[in-house]
């Protein structure tokens, strides 16, 4: 695998306005993304466990997956979707395309969404997105 764009990222929600059902839209503006895969791990760990070293239960654990994403909101029809996701705390399809890697889709929560400004310049946002259900893997 070669080095990669970070821009190249993309982070859609589903739901655009008029548009039927699996049509997403495209969070335009963002300029940092990142995505966190997570697992649990269940110690399995007895007084016969060889060595003394710890032992894990496979496949036991609680999976996870949170994303955060900074910039400028370029386009109403994205913003309006992730502000009204937030406001109604309602989990929307997400699907997170990283090139050359693979594409996670599944049911996110905004956590947290900011919004900022400075005198002179560009009035930006931030948000975290934690998953809300499964999330699956199709790989690229």
């Amino acid at each position: 695998m070669t080095a990669q764009r970070g821009k190249d990222i993309l982070l859609k929600i589903e739901g655009a306005p008029g548009s039927g059902a699996g049509a997403f839209t495209t969070v335009a503006g963002l300029r940092a993304r990142t995505i966190s895969l997570n697992a649990r791990t269940v110690d399995a760990t007895d007084g016969d466990s060889a060595g003394r070293w710890r032992e894990l239960l496979a496949g036991a654990g609680v999976k996870s997956a949170a994303v955060s994403g900074q910039g400028i909101f370029r386009d109403a029809a994205s913003d309006a979707l992730i502000r009204e996701a937030f406001f109604e705390q309602s989990a929307r399809t997400w699907r997170l395309i990283v090139p050359d890697f693979g594409v996670l889709e599944g049911p996110f929560l905004v956590a947290a969404l900011e919004y900022a400004g400075e005198h002179e310049g560009e009035a930006s946002f931030a948000m975290s997105l934690a998953s809300a259900g499964e999330v699956t893997f199709s790989a690229v």
